[in-house]
């Protein structure tokens, strides 16, 4: 099956191998649960795709903050980040989808490539 641009349906291809598009339109509740469904160790707390990264150390912890920085650069969607010794804190959400900010298809493709990060795997930024 093939999406709007000619290429595999959305819902098949894995959301870390997708690329964010600028101003992506906010979604609505039921399309950010079943998006949220898909990243079991994210939540959404105050509007916001929430997930803490725990490491051994602060070396580890920068290093997995300077590859998420260089993804996200890429993707040209940043999250908000709280960095300590041993964790780090991602908090995504959307500023052109609505007034305040809201959750689009951007954030969860973001997440994703930040769960590979984590796990270890090559994105394609």
């Amino acid at each position: 099956m093939s999406g709007p641009d000619g290429g595999a349906d959305a819902a098949t291809v894995s959301l870390a191998d997708r690329r964010c598009r600028p101003r992506h339109a906010a979604l609505a509740p039921a399309a950010a649960t079943a998006l949220l469904a898909r990243l079991p160790d994210w939540r959404i707390a105050d509007g916001r795709l929430c997930r803490d990264f725990r490491f051994a150390d602060y070396y580890q912890t920068i290093a997995f903050v300077n590859a998420l920085a260089y993804m996200t650069h890429a993707q040209d969607h940043h999250p908000e980040l709280t960095i300590t010794y041993q964790t780090c804190a991602l908090r995504y959400h959307t500023h052109s989808a609505g007034p305040g900010g809201a959750l689009s298809e951007n954030d969860f493709i973001c997440a994703a490539k930040a769960d590979a990060l984590y796990a270890g795997a090559a994105v394609n930024a």
